[in-house]
């Protein structure tokens, strides 16, 4: 499709890749993959002889012998908080000589992915906002339906693909922002979480006891895990030494990768395994996602097979 001029000089390039994008999944979805999902608590009022009980506060008739019914207030419009991992580990793998916007690390794909999402559900008039977190709590937006909040949505995205310093590492505290991120958004939104979720053994707990206070908190969380299948999970790298340099603390070590290789998989298939069991009890949607597939086709697999299934 050919655009005209104006048109590409009116949207950000990110904006214009999200619209396209965006346009593509709508043909393959046959109703929207968001809803309005939960109802608010309004007010009490007397209860009537001869009506349901089913909403009934006996808590409140405990208490005061009366009969009151709990009536409720629907949510029409759906409030998504999209929260990014801006840690250094996210900016893996960056490739030499290739524009911020340009490279394929974990963090573009996720700014891609969350530019999408965006576009998708502002078309929907559904309320967006968007939170960045690395060792602290980067950047906090409220949800909101507004022009204005999508031209700062994009407008941070942007500056974010644009910031990366390989001299400056930020460490992924995941737990506890999560934790700040499900006190200050507002009850009973989706919140979409796009991390490597990569944590020392120390913070672990402290990660999971994170999501479960997300879910406490009456959110529906979707998390997506991203990743750089081949390197990280399968540590597929050619039979030759290397020298490996932690992108969070700039910790180095030289070693071929076969010596290491049977150890490393196995600690990070046991972490995966973890992490998946723990969403499950919590009732979290993990979605895999491997830089490798490309954000498009990941987010449209999983947004189809959401939308069948609602």
């Amino acid at each position: 499709m050919l655009l005209h001029p104006q048109y590409i000089q009116k949207y950000s390039a990110l904006e214009l890749l999200a619209r396209q994008v965006v346009e593509g999944f709508i043909t393959g979805l046959h109703k929207s993959p968001f809803h309005g999902f939960s109802v608010e608590f309004a007010e009490h009022r007397l209860y009537n002889p001869g009506e349901s009980t089913k909403h009934i506060d006996w808590k409140l008739y405990g208490r005061s012998d009366k009969l009151f019914v709990k009536r409720y207030e629907e949510e029409t419009n759906l409030r998504c908080q999209l929260v990014l991992d801006a840690s250094s580990s996210m900016y893996y793998p960056v490739e030499a000589g290739k524009k911020p916007e340009e490279q394929h690390h974990k963090l573009n794909f996720s700014i891609q992915s969350v530019a999408a999402l965006a576009e998708l559900l502002l078309r929907q008039r559904d309320a967006v906002g968007l939170s960045v977190f690395a060792n602290t709590l980067q950047f906090h937006a409220p949800a909101r339906a507004t022009p204005a909040q999508k031209k700062m949505l994009f407008h941070e995205l942007e500056k974010l693909q644009q910031q990366y310093n390989p001299q400056q590492k930020t460490t992924t505290l995941a737990g506890s922002l999560l934790d700040q991120i499900a006190d200050i958004t507002h009850k009973r939104s989706l919140i979409i979480i796009f991390s490597d979720m990569f944590e020392d053994g120390e913070k672990e707990e402290k990660l999971f006891s994170a999501l479960q206070h997300l879910k406490h908190k009456k959110h529906e969380v979707l998390l997506f895990h991203v990743h750089d299948k081949k390197s990280e999970l399968d540590f597929d790298f050619e039979n030759r030494p290397h020298h490996f340099i932690d992108m969070e603390n700039g910790e180095e070590i030289k070693l071929n990768p076969q010596q290491a290789k049977e150890h490393y998989v196995q600690h990070m298939t046991a972490y995966l395994q973890q992490l998946k069991n723990k969403c499950g009890q919590y009732k979290i949607d993990f979605i895999a996602a491997d830089i490798a597939e490309g954000f498009d086709k990941v987010l449209s697999s999983y947004l189809i097979k959401r939308a069948a299934m609602l």
